[in-house]
């Protein structure tokens, strides 16, 4: 009654997989024990948290972008692709995905607005880059302080 839960566990798991090979029955032995499960649980979701403010600090750095000529959207791109690789599999992977994939698309179209200025266009392509950039910062950023994905 009074054994070391972890024993316990590994016992239960042991029993369990009779069926498997000895030696991966010794493996067993070293099966995470409930009080370390449910540690590994809360660290689990302060990670999840971590990885959801900083999909909001890069949201916030894009619309800074906005007023303050693009540095802080450079800033906001730069930490997406560091974190975008550690954010696999998870909603805010596609965040960040979402987000590089914004700064891209906005950088062609504008270099294309700039280009169509020329013949006097561009002004209104460039109207639309913008609604367009505000649109999908600002839906990223409901759907992350929702829970949901982008797609």
């Amino acid at each position: 009654m009074g054994g070391d839960p972890g024993h316990i566990i590994s016992g239960i798991a042991g029993s369990l997989n009779n069926s498997k090979s000895t030696s991966m029955q010794s493996d067993n032995h070293h099966a995470v024990t409930a009080p370390q499960a449910a540690t590994g649980s809360a660290v689990n979701n302060e990670e999840l948290k971590s990885f959801k403010n900083y999909t909001m600090i890069v949201y916030g750095l894009y619309a800074l972008g906005l007023f303050l000529g693009g540095v802080p959207t450079v800033i906001g791109l730069i930490v997406a692709y560091l974190k975008r690789n550690e954010y696999t599999g998870t909603i805010y992977g596609e965040h960040m995905r979402f987000l590089i994939r914004t700064f891209w698309y906005g950088v062609l179209w504008s270099v294309i607005a700039l280009v169509l200025a020329l013949v006097y266009v561009g002004f209104i392509v460039m109207f639309v880059v913008g609604i367009w950039y505000i649109y999908r910062i600002v839906r990223g950023f409901l759907c992350l302080n929702d829970g949901k994905g982008i797609w």
